[in-house]
């Protein structure tokens, strides 16, 4: 059975090793960028440098919600 083929795409469950073979046998699959996220990795933060005044913005808001705890 063709994955692609299925009238029903719950119909794959019952077979799942052709799914799996499908997805190795794929160029599509192949040739996506990945990457392995991890709960506790730091974000990847965008390295531009903040406006001043979105700057003092971020500020004034941190010291506002720091006040109201």
């Amino acid at each position: 059975m063709n994955p692609t083929e299925a009238p029903n795409p719950f119909a794959l469950l019952m077979n799942p090793e052709v799914v799996v073979k499908a997805m190795e046998a794929s160029d599509r699959l192949g040739r996506l960028h990945s990457r392995i996220c991890r709960p506790l990795d730091r974000p990847i933060l965008p390295t531009k440098q903040l406006d001043d005044a979105v700057a003092a913005y971020d500020a004034a808001i941190e010291r506002a919600s720091a006040r109201r705890i």
